[in-house]
């Protein structure tokens, strides 16, 4: 839970009045049938083959973020690798389909189903006969009633991340025999299927001790197709072995090895043959895709071969080759998608003294084999034949992932604590351009995502933006008008301020050109891994490059996500708090630059301030997407008269040091999906509420907008057991939130995956949980589906 240090007053008032009076029209559009949830925009991709054509044995290597602190994914510092772990070897009794829908696992679940809503709601379990622990016990009421007394909340001893859904729960009993688990809820809860998801055995719920300590380097007790077998921290790996005992269909690997690999050595460990299966960047995969076809060059109809991507600018090639008309990419004009010479120049410069060996074939890096640095020419051209030979094999698997990233705005303070500059910010921006900039470069549908609480395809779904509107460039003026904010206002003299969270100079968007004749270039001088940039430069020659954004992080393959309170920036914060206790230095963007072409006149001032936002971005190899979206999200921004100061800071203190506490007023990150929205988002768009100390208590409401129509909508949809009436309910919830602009869905994020091209039904599974029996390579001379997304 965090606190704020800001006053409420301001926050609570410009939040209410406006969102209240403003939806009468449009909730009406916001009950609806289940045919408004529609498709998911993309389908898995994980070349599917019947598992009479996948070979027995072998084992995949397949790439982790990191080795997981603890194996029980109800604690704080669980991660993507826990879930994945989890899903593995333990039971759960729903999973997610390629819709993102929860489905009976059957393996361990006969039925379940509400038998008893009066005097209180009671659900019945009942369990497959053959369901048993790798103990030889067999799984029934007494793991269900240790797992719902580790998470009801009401013994402080279990050092537990979240309790939502189990602190509704009265009893959990034996039924008529051992199979069945009787589960008596104290309150209604519609979310049900949510919980003992993944189940774990008595002999880690049973006790704090237990819960605490005893699932954190292993898992003794398992019941799914696989087993934990080893962890080796020293290797980096993680190994799970076939399970004897697993009674379903057995699995066709005999073990998978996951292995922590940081990003930018995937490449190179894939073409190496030491991974078969990793998510990768849009650059990496490009030139993966590039290998596998046998060409020098980059394929420019391959997707993802748009210009602007990290492939282009790691070979000091232009960002327009491979490409006959970039504007058809990004939307944009030509003009303003030409780099001028200079800064092309300064690009391949340092790019190019990024290079290495592996790079000037296929994008691999030199392998830590232990070769010294005069190996010679011929063995250097050696090991990459064989790696630019080993790419071949590999094939780039995509779809999107079940994830959104969004604008926030901070409303707790400053222009954007009233709610009509808030909605200004968002009738400023098109969303659909920025869906293009990121995802039609990597041949993916680019649609914005129309719902804070749901995806396209999911039950909750529906496009509920109608409730702001849509990009309107004179009713974004005329918000700003009516909230005081008039162009050619006097404007008083300022110190000059430190950026939000850090010392870096602030610098308007919008502001006249400097006189420096270096204006407008990359300064190189400094040292700095990410440089500077001209915030008020026109955006040549970097919009083109959110192709090759690294801010994709593999990982959340399983329910709850947004309940776990983990926040996507760019890379998957961990839930337990962040590195880097104090803000570091921003780095801003030196001041007096160029309004870009098409820009309002005049700089709009109220009451002697003018009209400038703090953007916050994390700096770092992995958020060139979201500076990118930021840089097009500020031209947009300074057409209405709304200047920003982008400030960039380190990735480690970027969400704890800023968006947490509040020091931003834009900021851009993402959200997963949840099957559970009515539980699992409700404390991100929950109402602020003040603490006894004066401050704000905003769970994970990072901008601190909300309205208490928001929270008993929520309340109402979580209590109903009428399913029609949870989605309505919920939707309605929607069209407020989009109402009250504290925070605009962009676009759903890209999933990439690398993958050996004879590894079947693994790849870029988007909503849907793996299925880990089924995962293997292709009997020789077998083939996988005709209707693989990647075989395209």
């Amino acid at each position: 839970m965090s606190h704020d240090g800001l006053g409420p007053r301001a926050v609570m008032r410009s939040v209410t009045f406006l969102t209240a009076t403003v939806l009468a029209v449009p909730l009406l559009a916001a009950c609806g049938s289940d045919d408004e949830a529609g498709k998911p925009l993309a389908a898995q991709d994980i070349a599917t083959a019947g598992r009479a054509r996948v070979a027995d044995g072998g084992t995949l290597h397949w790439a982790v973020d990191d080795v997981p602190e603890t194996f029980n994914s109800f604690q704080a510092d669980a991660d993507a690798a826990t879930n994945r772990v989890a899903q593995a070897v333990l039971p759960a009794m729903y999973r997610l389909d390629a819709a993102g829908r929860p489905r009976r696992d059957a393996d361990y679940l006969e039925s379940a189903k509400v038998v008893d809503t009066e005097p209180k709601q009671v659900v019945l379990y009942r369990l497959d006969q053959q369901a048993v622990w790798s103990d030889g016990r067999e799984i029934g009421a007494a793991d269900f009633a240790a797992q719902w007394r580790a998470l009801s909340g009401k013994d402080s001893a279990y050092w537990t991340a979240r309790n939502a859904g189990y602190d509704r729960i009265e009893k959990v009993e034996r039924g008529r025999n051992d199979l069945e688990v009787r589960v008596t809820f104290a309150r209604p809860y519609a979310d049900w299927r949510s919980l003992f998801s993944p189940l774990y055995p008595k002999d880690v719920m049973g006790t704090p001790d237990a819960f605490n300590d005893g699932a954190r380097r292993k898992l003794k007790v398992t019941a799914g197709p696989f087993a934990l077998q080893k962890v080796d921290r020293k290797a980096k790996t993680v190994t799970l072995a076939r399970n004897p005992r697993w009674w379903g269909r057995p699995a066709k690997l005999s073990e998978i090895v996951l292995t922590a690999v940081p990003r930018e050595d995937r490449a190179s460990a894939l073409a190496a043959g030491k991974l078969d299966l990793a998510e990768v960047d849009p650059a990496d995969a490009r030139r993966i895709e590039t290998a596998a076809k046998g060409s020098a060059g980059a394929d420019a109809s391959a997707p993802g071969a748009a210009e602007g991507t990290g492939a282009a600018r790691k070979s000091g090639k232009s960002e327009h080759s491979g490409k006959a008309d970039p504007s058809e990419e990004s939307g944009t004009t030509d003009d303003e998608q030409q780099p001028d010479d200079e800064q092309q120049s300064d690009e391949k410069k340092t790019d190019g003294d990024q290079k290495t060996d592996g790079d000037k074939s296929g994008g691999e890096k030199k392998s830590d084999d232990g070769d010294s640095d005069e190996e010679s020419t011929d063995g250097k051209a050696s090991r990459a034949a064989a790696a630019k030979d080993a790419s071949r094999d590999l094939e780039v698997r995509r779809s999107l992932e079940p994830a959104y990233t969004q604008l926030a705005l901070n409303g707790s303070e400053g222009p954007l604590a009233d709610e009509r500059v808030r909605r200004a910010v968002a009738r400023a921006l098109d969303r659909k351009e920025l869906a293009k900039l990121v995802l039609r470069p990597l041949g993916l549908p680019a649609e914005p995502v129309g719902s804070h609480l749901a995806l396209s395809g999911q039950a909750a779904y529906a496009d509920n933006s109608g409730a702001l509107g849509g990009q309107d460039t004179a009713e974004a003026r005329a918000l700003l008008g009516d909230a005081g904010w008039v162009p050619g206002g006097r404007v008083d003299e300022e110190k000059t301020e430190k950026a939000a969270g850090g010392e870096g100079e602030k610098s308007d968007r919008g502001a006249k050109s400097s006189s420096s004749p270096k204006a407008g270039k990359k300064d190189d001088s400094d040292g700095d891994d990410e440089g500077t940039y001209i915030v008020g430069e026109d955006d040549k020659g970097r919009r083109a490059s959110a192709g090759d954004g690294k801010d994709q992080r593999s990982g959340h393959d399983g329910q709850h996500l947004a309940q776990d309170g983990r926040p996507w920036v760019g890379r998957e914060l961990s839930q337990g708090g962040m590195a880097g206790a104090y803000a570091p230095k921003g780095t801003a963007a030196p001041k007096g630059t160029a309004a870009p072409a098409g820009s309002a006149s005049g700089v709009l001032a109220k009451d002697g301030k003018a009209l400038n936002l703090r953007f916050v971005l994390p700096s770092g190899e992995g958020s060139e997407t979201l500076r990118a979206v930021a840089e097009r999200i500020s031209s947009m921004l300074v057409k209405v008269g709304i200047r920003t100061q982008i400030t960039k800071v380190s990735e480690a203190s970027y969400f704890k040091d800023h968006i947490a506490s509040g020091q931003y007023d834009l900021a851009l990150y993402s959200w997963p999906a949840s099957a559970f929205p009515a539980t699992d988002a409700r404390p991100i768009y929950a109402k602020p509420v003040p603490a006894a100390d004066g401050s704000l208590t905003v769970e994970q409401n990072y901008t601190r907008v909300g309205t208490d129509q928001v929270d008993q909508l929520f309340d109402r949809a979580v209590a109903t057991l009428d399913e029609d009436e949870a989605r309505d309910l919920l939707r309605k919830a929607d069209s407020r939130i989009w109402a009250a602009a504290g925070s605009i869905p962009l676009y759903q994020r890209p999933q990439l995956v690398a993958a050996r091209k004879d590894l079947v039904n693994a790849g870029a599974f988007g909503f849907g949980t793996p299925v880990y029996e089924d995962m293997g390579f292709l009997k020789k001379g077998a083939v996988r589906d005709a209707a693989s997304p990647s075989q395209k």
